[in-house]
Formats: structure tokens, C-alpha cells, sequence
């Protein structure tokens, strides 16, 4: 209303403007400058104007209603399919090729989507996905708890990575057990992959040695090849210089997955991405 009044400079025009009777805006005024302890307007003339109390309400009425403005036009946008926007989280180690080639084939669909890109550990984005700061996630193996939903996305064969001078090197498969006086390299707790590589040691009657911990299974897969220890990591297509990466007996594997809250209140670009990505063949 004290925008009006800054415009207009009349009572009589600006209860035209809003629609109201006059004594109705005269009692608008009476109450806001009862509110703030000093008169908002007097009389200028045949008309009025602001006072410097009216004069900094109007200006931050102004502030508000742009923000208020920005805000809407963010959220119309974050609620369109087309031109939302999506907060990924996702472990290290995807972000080689598979996320890459998933947000390709998306974003040749739906150009004007945005994405926000969240690389940590598999319990780093559990919290995220817990706390809101992450609306979609891609991590293994897959969470057991009620208040996430996920969909299985890719199954990854898991190998022992060696020095290519080990005496287990020129094997076709290996034993967990036999590493049980190896050193290892890994990654730290609350990854996903130490915790599968910690389970595996269990069951075969010994706990790893870790010599070197670290966050992205390219450092692990370095320390391994300058003969610092060996490692359980998933599969590559290509191996590194220096390393033999040879199957587990028996066979072992880890499930990545697609998640979500489980109350599914996402917006539409968060909801067309999972749907798109959880029915892409890994």
C-alpha cells in the first residue's frame, strides 16, 4: 500500500487502486503508524507523502516484493520438468563414466535441466539424502533403511588388484583367504567398498591389515601399483599400468543403486531423472 502512496500521492486514489473504501485506507494508516510509532504520511497540499518512516517501509516493501518475486520465479522453475533442478550425489569412482554418460543421454532430452553434483562417501550422502541437501544418489551397496527407496542400477564384478610383479599376479582367480598376510590399501570408513572389503576379510577368518586409506579407488589403485599393498575394487575396462586385477573365487560383486527419500515428494525434474536413469541398462 505505501508503494501506492509513493505513486500516487492521494488517499483518494490509491483506495481506487486497491479496490477498498477511503475510510478503510485512512484505518490501514491509522493502525501502521500506530505499529511503528511514528506517522507514515501526512499532508502535502491537497494530497500526501510519505514520511521517513513511510519512506523506509515503502522501500523495504519493495525489497521484500522483489525477493518474493525472485523466489517465485525460482520455484516455477524448480517445478518444471523441463528447467528444474537436480542435486545429484554419487561415489567417487561413478564419476568416471557412468554418471558422465547418464547426464549426456538426460540432457539431450531435457536441455534445460540443471544439475547439482555431490561426489562423497556412500555414508556422506546417506545424511545428505537424509537432510534434503541431495535429491538423488548413486552408491553401493544399497541402503536398509525405511525412510530411502532405491532401485538397483548396475552390478559390478569385484577383483583383487595387485602389483603386476606379485606372486599372485599371474593367478586367474584368488581366495580371500589367501590375503590374509597382505597389506592393504582401501578406502576409509563409510565408503561403501571398505565395508564390502571388511565383511569379505570376516567371513574368511581374518581382518585386513590396512597399510594406506583413502577416498577415490584411482589413489587406491596407484598406492597398489607402486607395490604399497593390495586392494578389492570393482572392475575396470581398461588396467592400469603396473597392476593385475584378477577375479575373486568365489565370484564376488557389489550393487549399485539409484536412491531416494522414500516419501517420493520430489519435483518434477528430480522424479523425470530417476524415472530416466532407472531405466537405462548399466
Amino acid at each position: 500500500m505505501l508503494r501506492l502512496f509513493a505513486l500516487e500521492g492521494n488517499v483518494t486514489r490509491v483506495a481506487a487502486a486497491l479496490g477498498v473504501p477511503q475510510p478503510t485506507v485512512s484505518r490501514w494508516l491509522a493502525a501502521l503508524s500506530a505499529e511503528v510509532g511514528a506517522p507514515v504520511v501526512v499532508k502535502d497540499g491537497r494530497g500526501v507523502r510519505l514520511t521517513r518512516a513511510g519512506q523506509l517501509l515503502a522501500d523495504a516493501a519493495s525489497s521484500a516484493m522483489g525477493a518474493f518475486e525472485a523466489g517465485t520465479r525460482q520455484v516455477i522453475e524448480e517445478v518444471d520438468p523441463d528447467s528444474g533442478r537436480v542435486v545429484l550425489g554419487f561415489l567417487h569412482m561413478l564419476g568416471r563414466s557412468m554418471i558422465p554418460e547418464l547426464l549426456r543421454a538426460f540432457r539431450f532430452r531435457h536441455p534445460r535441466v540443471r544439475f547439482g553434483l555431490i561426489q562423497a562417501s556412500r555414508a556422506d550422502i546417506i545424511a545428505r539424502l537424509r537432510s534434503g541437501e541431495v535429491d538423488l544418489a548413486f552408491f553401493g551397496p544399497p541402503p536398509d533403511e525405511p525412510e530411502l527407496a532405491w532401485t538397483p542400477v548396475q552390478r559390478q564384478e569385484l577383483r583383487v588388484v595387485l602389483p603386476d610383479t606379485h606372486r599372485l599376479a599371474g593367478r586367474a582367480e584368488v581366495r580371500i583367504a589367501e590375503l590374509a598376510n597382505e597389506e592393504f590399501v582401501g578406502l576409509e570408513h563409510g565408503f561403501g567398498l571398505r565395508q564390502i572389503t571388511d565383511d569379505m576379510c570376516a567371513e574368511a577368518g581374518f581382518t585386513p591389515r590396512m597399510a594406506f586409506e583413502g577416498q577415490e579407488s584411482d589413489t587406491v589403485r596407484g598406492l597398489v601399483a607402486a607395490g604399497l599393498g593390495v586392494a578389492i575394487l570393482p572392475e575396470v575396462e581398461v588396467p592400469s599400468p603396473g597392476l593385475a586385477e584378477i577375479s575373486l573365487s568365489p565370484q564376488a560383486s557389489r550393487l549399485v543403486a539409484l536412491v531416494w527419500p522414500a516419501h517420493d515428494q520430489l519435483t518434477p525434474a528430480v522424479r523425470a531423472f530417476r524415472d530416466f536413469a532407472s531405466t537405462q541398462e548399466a
